[in-house]
């Protein structure tokens, strides 16, 4: 038998949510495409028939603009010890830049084996792949170089299966049938501000969170009542989700009420509420509340 954990590293927005959903064949981190979605480290567990590995889906490393942004980089940091394989995701679509060489730096002086993964092969042409392998290829002593597309299933149970080939021998460090370490709640924190942040301005998704204020099960039946309060920074902010007449926020309600139930195999009441909490990214108590000085 062999275990181990796996970081996932990549620049923002280069496809690791959409892998890890993928090769754990459930949704555990969610995805948009806004950078920088991914904003804790999220454990994804892929069991194999002689193999589990706990793969950790990083936020998207970059030049921190807040508080927020520093915190999340020391998040990628923090991953990478102790793990015992790093997958380094590059979209096809896309030419090298500066975000994949500074990533390559920390990378350099791990000890963990190092695999290139080349996401979103759908979206080129066969043509245009080999010279895209042939660049990743020369950027680092990969261990294996795989392309794969998360989206249309394009070799992700080889990837998966590669894996078990460079994990060390071990027991298994989750029960079989669990797919992510997240508690319920931050499940559902998270399946509400991927509601929220569907179709928003570019700027308004980093200045989203969301937390649970009660949850609890009724009594007499099989039925969840969860009240929860999305946060932003400023006025305007709210009134761009809330909508008129409440509208953009019944849809978020809607959204995301469908993917909380589907995840707790039950219906559910959902009362969100939305809270100006002024300039949290940059405010040091605001963050540790939110839960991201953890």
């Amino acid at each position: 038998m062999k275990s181990g954990f796996v970081a996932i590293v990549g620049r923002p927005n280069t496809g690791k949510s959409t892998l890890i959903n993928s090769m754990v064949g459930q949704k555990v981190a969610i995805t948009s495409h806004h950078p920088n979605t991914t904003r804790h480290a999220i454990r994804g567990i892929v069991n194999g028939a002689d193999y589990q590995a706990v793969l950790v889906d990083t936020p998207g490393m970059h030049k921190p603009r807040t508080l927020l942004g520093a915190r999340l980089n020391e998040v990628v940091t923090e991953s990478l010890e102790d793990v015992d394989l790093v997958i380094m995701t590059f979209p096809a679509n896309e030419k090298i830049g500066a975000g994949d060489e500074h990533i390559l730096q920390i990378l350099k002086d791990l000890r963990a084996t190092k695999i290139a993964v080349i996401t979103k092969i759908d979206t080129v042409s066969k043509e245009n792949l080999p010279p895209r392998l042939l660049e990743v290829g020369a950027l680092a002593d990969w261990a294996e170089i795989i392309p794969v597309s998360a989206v249309k299933g394009i070799q992700i149970d080889l990837l998966s299966n590669l894996l078990s080939k460079h994990l060390p021998e071990g027991p298994k460090l989750y029960p079989e049938d669990q797919k992510s370490d997240q508690s319920l709640e931050k499940l559902i924190c998270e399946h509400i501000r991927e509601a929220a942040i569907q179709g928003v301005r570019e700027e308004l998704p980093h200045s989203i969170t969301v937390t649970i204020d009660e949850m609890s099960k009724r009594s007499n039946k099989d039925f969840y009542d969860i009240h929860a309060t999305i946060h932003v920074e400023r006025d305007s902010q709210r009134g761009i989700l809330l909508g008129h007449k409440g509208e953009i926020l019944k849809n978020i309600g809607t959204k995301a009420r469908a993917e909380i139930e589907a995840l707790i195999g039950t219906k559910c009441f959902l009362g969100l509420h939305i809270r100006v909490s002024k300039e949290w990214q940059r405010d040091p108590k605001l963050l540790e509340r939110l839960g991201f000085m953890e």
